[in-house]
C-alpha cells in the first residue's frame, strides 16, 4: 500500500458459504440426508441471508431462532494466490459474540428440540463455543435423546471441561482438543488411544473418537475396541471445513446403520478429500465413492461413480479445481468402440493441462450423428470404459449434436480436437479464444477408427 506498510489485496470475487453448524447441515444435505438445523442467528442482514441459503439448499431451518441482541456469526477470509495460481489464506476477520443465550431464548430452543427428538435418526452437536450450546440446553437435549433411543454425537469445544457433554453417544475432538480435555500431550498413537479411553469412561460414552489429522482417527469403544484407523497421505490445500466434513459423514453413516469402524473409514476419506479443497466445500457421494479403492484397496467400488458427473456437479468440480490453480482441458466425442487411437488422443489431451474433462455424446446424439445402427455400446458402457483411463479425470454426457453449450459451462483453458480438423472447424474455438484460451489439435493415429473396426468385423 502507498499509504502504510500493510498488505494490499486486489479483489477478484466474493463468495458466501454456509459455516459452523450450517456447514455440517449443508454437507449432509449434499450427501442426500434430510436435515433439520437448530441454532440462533441475529436479526441482521447476515441472519436473513443465512436462513435463505439454508432454505435454498432444502434444509429445514424452522429451528433457527432470531435473537435481536446478538450478531449472526460471520467469518470473513481473505485468500491470496501465490504466483496467481495457488490460493492460501492471508487473514480472517470474525464478527461474533460468545455470550451465552438469554434464558428465554435457551428455553425456546430447548422446547423445540425436545418436542422433535423422536423424529430423528441421529442428532449432531456442532459446538463452536458461541454461547448456544449451554450446559443446561445440552443436558436437556442429551436426556431427551437417551429417552428416545436416539444417538447424539458431539464435536466439542476447545477447553479443559467437557462435563456438559456427559452422556452423549460419542464425540470427535481433534488431537489438541482431546489433549486439553485430558491434560495430556498426544504425540503418539498409544497416547491418543489412552486419551480416548479416558474420555469414553469419564463421559460415559458408547465410543470416543479422536481425529489425528494425517494419522487418521483413534477409536475407543465400549465393547473393548481400541484401535487407530489410518488414513492415506493427502496434498493439503486448506484444513477449513475438514472437521465439519468428518462430523457430517460419520453422523450420516451411523444414522444409516453403519458400524463405528466403517463410519470412521468413510469419515477419514471425506476429511482427506476436504483438505484438498479451498474453503468449506461440500463433497458429493461420487467423490467419496471414487476414493474408496484408493484409500482401502481391498474394497472395490466402480470408479466411474466418481468420474461420471451431471453438469451441476461437473461445474462445481471445475470451480474447485480452478481455485487450486489447475488448468482445465476439454474434449468430446462418441468413443463408441474405444481403440488405440482414442487412448493415444486422450493421453495427449491430458498433457495440455492439469485436468481432462471428456464430453460424451448421449446414445440419441450418437444415433443422430452416426446413423440408426449406432452406438454399438450404450453410454453407460462407454463411460465405464473411459473412466478406467487414468488420463481422464471427469466425464459428462450431453444430448446436443455439438458440445458448444457444455464448453460454455466448463470454460476450459484448452480445447482439444483431432488433427483431422482445421482450427477454424473446431466447435467452440471462438468462445474459448475470446477469454484467452487456446485450441490444441491432437495427433490422430492413422488407419484406426471405430468405423474401420466395424467394417472389418462385418467382413469377417
Amino acid at each position: 500500500s502507498q499509504e502504510a506498510p500493510v498488505i494490499l489485496l486486489r479483489a477478484e470475487k466474493k463468495e458466501e458459504r454456509l459455516g459452523g453448524a450450517a456447514s455440517v447441515a449443508n454437507m449432509l444435505r449434499t450427501l442426500g440426508a434430510r436435515v433439520r438445523v437448530a441454532g440462533v442467528a441475529g436479526s441482521d442482514a447476515d441472519g436473513a441471508r443465512l436462513r435463505g441459503m439454508l432454505v435454498d439448499q432444502g434444509i429445514d431451518a424452522e429451528a433457527v431462532l432470531v435473537d435481536a441482541g446478538r450478531p449472526t456469526t460471520v467469518k470473513e477470509r481473505y485468500i491470496g494466490k501465490a504466483a496467481h495460481r495457488h490460493p492460501q489464506q492471508m487473514m480472517r476477520v470474525d464478527y461474533e459474540t460468545r455470550e451465552e443465550l438469554p434464558a428465554a431464548m435457551e428455553n425456546r430452543l430447548g422446547e423445540f428440540l425436545l418436542k422433535q427428538a423422536r423424529d430423528y435418526d441421529l442428532v449432531l452437536v456442532s459446538d463452536y463455543d458461541k454461547g448456544v450450546c449451554t450446559p443446561k440446553l445440552l443436558g436437556r437435549v442429551i436426556a431427551a435423546c437417551q429417552s428416545a433411543g436416539v444417538r447424539i454425537i458431539a464435536d466439542p469445544i476447545r477447553g479443559g471441561d467437557y462435563r456438559k457433554y456427559h452422556g452423549v453417544s460419542a464425540m470427535t475432538p481433534n488431537r489438541l482438543e482431546a489433549g486439553l480435555a485430558t491434560g495430556r500431550e498426544l504425540n503418539s498413537a498409544a497416547e491418543a488411544l489412552a486419551a480416548a479411553a479416558v474420555l469414553r469412561e469419564r463421559l460415559d460414552m458408547e465410543a470416543s473418537i479422536i481425529t489425528l489429522d494425517r494419522e487418521g482417527m483413534a477409536l475407543c469403544h465400549r465393547d473393548g475396541r481400541l484401535r487407530i484407523h489410518p488414513t492415506r497421505p493427502r496434498q493439503v490445500y486448506d484444513i477449513t471445513g475438514a472437521g465439519d466434513m468428518v462430523m457430517a459423514v460419520l453422523g450420516l453413516a451411523l444414522a444409516s446403520g453403519a458400524d463405528y469402524s466403517d463410519a470412521i473409514r468413510l469419515a477419514n476419506i471425506a476429511g482427506g478429500l476436504e483438505v484438498e479443497k479451498i474453503g468449506v466445500a461440500p463433497l458429493s457421494r461420487e467423490e467419496i465413492l471414487a476414493d474408496i479403492p484408493k484409500s482401502y484397496p481391498g474394497r472395490q467400488v466402480q470408479e466411474t461413480a466418481g468420474k461420471l458427473l451431471p453438469l451441476d456437479r461437473l461445474k462445481q468440480a471445475v470451480a474447485e479445481s480452478r481455485a487450486q490453480g489447475k488448468r482445465i482441458v476439454f474434449t468430446n466425442g462418441c468413443f463408441d468402440l474405444l481403440h488405440a487411437g482414442h487412448v493415444q488422443y486422450l493421453q495427449e489431451a491430458r498433457t495440455q493441462g492439469d485436468l481432462l474433462i471428456v464430453g460424451l455424446n448421449s446414445d440419441e446424439s450418437v444415433k443422430r450423428l452416426k446413423g440408426p445402427t449406432r452406438p454399438v455400446n450404450k453410454a453407460e458402457a462407454r463411460s465405464l470404459v473411459l473412466s478406467a483411463l487414468q488420463c481422464v479425470d471427469y466425464l459428462t454426457v450431453f444430448d446436443e449434436l455439438t458440445p458448444l453449450e457444455l464448453i460454455r459451462a466448463v470454460r476450459p483453458e484448452v480445447l482439444v480436437k483431432g488433427a483431422d480438423y482445421q482450427k477454424d472447424e473446431v466447435v467452440g474455438r471462438e468462445f474459448v479464444e475470446s477469454y484467452g484460451g487456446r485450441v490444441h489439435l491432437a495427433l490422430v493415429r492413422p488407419g484406426v477408427s471405430t468405423t474401420g473396426i466395424l467394417q472389418r468385423l462385418e467382413a469377417a
